[in-house]
């Protein structure tokens, strides 16, 4: 290591941060070409022997390695400063009623298998029940490396196009739903807050969690004045654990105002500031009259819509990163 390497500890942090995201990446590498020569030999002699079962458990090994080695891939892709860092996500219904809280959950429901596909740890922040159906908001704390690099790609407006299951008549009905991420910040970001700006309330939580946290003013909403910015946390019984929880959700967000206010393309990093509606979508859902899921920046476009509510975002997500201004 280089005499007065510590120096300067935020470069050197930062420094052994880099240095292990490489390896960890070389690392990957390595056990995919690892896993494909072996994979390779065991189908060559399956074919040889004309071992049918054998060649299909192969074939489905490679199939797997496939996926690994697309995941590895877009390890490669990423630069920003808090790519790296656990996302928080926020959900929130559009112009659409009850369509589009259930298009909420929807969304929720495609980010949640997603996380598990990837053996991400996923945490339900806050979650505001619809009047008849779905949710009206939910925030989500998704843990797992390079969760917000990831995730950045889905900030923005969802379009649904479908035939309307809450509609009589069963007409067509197009929802909006609004996706906005922002990092899980590390300590050694300073984000000042002045507690004179901060509106506090308390409130019961509301859906599942139990008597106590159904009984028990602990749910807590923090107000941010300066920049009206709202957070909300009840997922845990106790009031000062929400607080701990919704003052770092309310660090993040500020840090990423900030940050976008510095930005020269604000809008490429952080998605464009435009209403939950018409005309402002990054991604359209088309259900009826045929079935196209299409990225609106990328133009990529998939015609297995359940595969991609079910979870494989990821398509949509390589050809973001592949597209996003550098």
């Amino acid at each position: 290591m280089t005499p007065g390497f510590w120096d300067n500890q935020e470069l050197a942090r930062k420094t052994n941060r880099e240095q292990g995201q490489l390896q960890a990446i070389i690392k990957s590498w390595e056990e995919c070409h690892a896993k494909w020569e072996d994979a390779d030999i065991l189908l060559e002699l399956a074919i040889e022997e004309k071992d049918a079962e054998a060649e299909a458990e192969a074939e489905i090994n490679i199939d797997r390695l496939v996926t690994e080695v697309e995941n590895t891939e877009m390890e490669c892709m990423f630069s920003g400063e808090h790519d790296a860092s656990n996302a928080m996500m926020a959900i929130n219904a559009g112009a659409g009623g009850t369509e589009a809280q259930d298009w909420t959950s929807m969304l929720m429901r495609m980010y949640l298998r997603w996380a598990e596909s990837r053996e991400f740890k996923t945490d339900i922040l806050d979650q505001l029940p619809g009047d008849e159906a779905g949710v009206k908001s939910v925030t989500m704390m998704i843990k797992g490396h390079n969760a917000y690099g990831l995730l950045r790609s889905e900030m923005g407006i969802h379009r649904l196009v479908r035939i309307s299951p809450f509609d009589s008549g069963g007409r067509r009905h197009t929802s909006f739903a609004s996706v906005f991420v922002f990092p899980e910040l590390d300590d050694t970001i300073e984000v000042e807050i002045n507690e004179k700006d901060l509106r506090v309330d308390t409130y019961r939580a509301s859906g599942a969690g139990g008597q106590h946290v159904n009984k028990t003013s602990s749910a807590i909403r923090i107000t941010h004045l300066p920049t009206n910015t709202v957070v909300q946390c009840q997922n845990e019984r106790s009031q000062h654990r929400n607080r701990d929880t919704a003052m770092k959700m309310l660090k993040a967000q500020l840090y990423e105002i900030e940050r976008r206010k510095k930005a020269e393309e604000g809008e490429a990093i952080a998605g464009e500031k435009k209403g939950i509606g018409w005309g402002s979508q990054i991604r359209s859902y088309v259900l009826q009259p045929y079935r196209m899921i299409k990225d609106h920046r990328t133009s990529c476009e998939i015609g297995n819509v359940d595969a991609v509510l079910d979870g494989n975002i990821n398509p949509f997500i390589k050809a973001y990163l592949l597209w996003q201004p550098k």
